[in-house]
């Protein structure tokens, strides 16, 4: 490379957000930058945040993958629906891919395995598993769901603790909202995969949806469950954050993968893992279709970031990249 714009760009293009914003000093590229960096990171509870660097289109798009904060919180973002936040993370999960981040990229898969159940329900609930919208049939006579010490339920203590949080968590503050959803609300998807997929002793939980759209959904939640437990997913175990310090390899992450298509292929929403859609991971954005019920492509919202960032890079006056002490990369 010639200059150091070069070398920025080329950064840029490979979505180094967090280096680009330490090193160029410039307050719009760092807003973006800082932006991207979220995104990337998947940073859900952010996603909202505003810079003024940022065009509107970006942001529109941010805020649909966006956690609400508060009960309250309008626009609802990924408690609306879940599909654009699922654009995003097979957006995440490529570029960490070819970046070689592999242990990125499995806790990014392992995300996406834990909220799945939410996008087979988002049809049939229209919207993504709000617990200020959820059904009255969940609470009908007879449903155990969110009851705590039932022993005829099958979910575990966790997730009766959890759906019964999530039943009664809208009308708690704001500090409240968030602590459920940094740990109970993924349970409660898997929660609800149980009661129409697994359960061995079915109450009344599920006969708000009717028997012929429930069969549907049966097989798509089955399915969803069934991703959790495959050698993918299982790889994030092997990841060096809390479970000791291997770190899997490209072929050992295509393996796996490999390995866990043949498991999902059971059915016709888990032989949509076989279809070869140009992924990374080839037929994963056709599963999360097949799970969903509707088309879910990688988005293009970290690309158009990156150049977005090349174009401010394009802009800078030369003698500025190394303004204000910042390093020399020439």
């Amino acid at each position: 490379m010639d200059t150091t714009r070069d070398l920025l760009v080329a950064l840029a293009r490979r979505y180094a957000f967090a280096d680009l914003g330490a090193l160029v000093p410039n307050a719009d590229v760092a807003d973006v930058c800082e932006f991207g960096h979220r995104l990337l990171s998947l940073d859900a509870e952010d996603f909202a945040v505003e810079a003024r660097a940022v065009p509107a289109e970006l942001k529109r798009q941010a805020r649909e993958c966006h956690m609400p904060q508060t009960p309250r919180e309008q626009p609802r973002g990924a408690l609306e629906s879940l599909r654009p936040a699922y654009g995003l993370l097979l957006e995440v999960i490529g570029v960490r891919w070819h970046r070689r981040e592999l242990s990125s990229m499995i806790a990014a898969v392992h995300i996406a395995s834990e909220y799945l159940p939410l996008l087979a329900f988002e049809p049939h609930l229209g919207h993504a598993g709000d617990p200020a919208r959820w059904p009255a049939g969940l609470s009908a006579t007879g449903s155990r769901f969110g009851v705590i010490g039932d022993r005829e339920c099958d979910h575990t203590k966790s997730e009766q603790s959890a759906t019964n949080r999530t039943l009664r968590v809208a009308s708690e503050p704001a500090q409240g909202w968030r602590a459920y959803f940094d740990r109970q609300h993924s349970q409660v998807a898997g929660a609800l995969a149980v009661c129409v997929a697994s359960c061995r002793n079915p109450c009344t939980a599920m006969d708000w949806i009717d028997p012929e759209p429930r069969a549907d959904l049966h097989r798509r939640a089955r399915t969803a469950l069934a991703l959790a437990e495959t050698p993918l997913v299982r790889l994030r175990h092997a990841a060096p954050v809390g479970h000791g310090f291997g770190v899997p390899s490209p072929e050992e992450v295509l393996d796996a993968w490999e390995r866990s298509r043949a498991v999902l292929d059971k059915n016709p929403v888990g032989a949509a893992a076989l279809e070869d859609d140009g992924f990374p991971l080839p037929g994963l954005p056709s599963l999360f279709s097949a799970i969903a019920g509707a088309p879910i492509a990688p988005s293009t919202l970290l690309s158009s970031v990156s150049r977005h960032v090349v174009g401010l890079l394009e802009r800078l006056d030369p003698g500025t990249l190394q303004a204000d002490g910042s390093p020399s990369l020439a």
